[in-house]
């Protein structure tokens, strides 16, 4: 990746591996833009729908049209979308995840966490995609300390939440977020801050810039 031209950099991460804040610093450093909570927001936007439900109904592997029509009557709509039985599925709400990223990386350098956002742009001519991992009693440990849970709290977080995610990308990527050949770095955070994870990549796009 060259970071004197237009890039994007990906980050994949786990629950409670500290990802996000790694992000985060990194796109302070390079002096861009850090994408994440905004693409679901502006699905909302465009759905009409909450984060937990469209969180919810992408992790199914059936449409969720049955759920956006009952959700749609419930709220008092008049009229049901003309088009939407043929649009709203978990494929086609990909594909919209997938547009709204190749606009945000066509606008301007950014960095990107999560949201299959490895997969979109593995074929984009200046990208790094990163995997940012924990042991899952760091993981936990992090939760504990981070959101005050119980160490079973933070335990089934992290279970429904990978689940979750691997079953999204399975399905409909047809790969594993956690085959590393998806990625150029694959980060293990056990014994690593969140700025020392930043080092780690900036002296990475270094050394590939010269």
């Amino acid at each position: 990746m060259n970071r004197d031209k237009k890039f994007v950099i990906t980050l994949n991460r786990e629950l409670g591996s500290g990802g996000r804040t790694v992000g985060r610093k990194l796109s302070e450093r390079l002096g861009v833009k850090f994408y994440d909570k905004i693409l679901i927001e502006r699905l909302t936007k465009e759905f009409d729908l909450t984060v937990e439900q469209i969180e919810a109904f992408k992790a199914k592997k059936k449409s969720w049209w049955n759920e956006f029509n009952a959700y749609y009557q419930m709220h008092g709509y008049d009229t049901k979308p003309l088009e939407a039985e043929m649009m709203l599925t978990n494929k086609s709400m990909m594909e919209t995840e997938q547009r709204i990223l190749q606009e945000l990386a066509e606008q301007e350098s950014c960095v990107i966490a999560g949201r299959s956002a490895f997969f979109v742009f593995k074929d984009h001519p200046n990208h790094l995609n990163v995997f940012i991992q924990a042991s899952e009693e760091k993981r936990v440990e992090r939760l504990m300390a981070k959101h005050n849970m119980t160490r079973e709290q933070a335990k089934e977080a992290i279970n429904e939440t990978d689940t979750s995610r691997e079953t999204y990308i399975q399905k409909y990527i047809k790969t594993t977020r956690y085959d590393t050949r998806n990625y150029d770095l694959v980060i293990k955070m056990d014994d690593l801050t969140e700025d020392a994870a930043a080092d780690i990549i900036m002296d990475f796009i270094d050394k590939q810039t010269k």
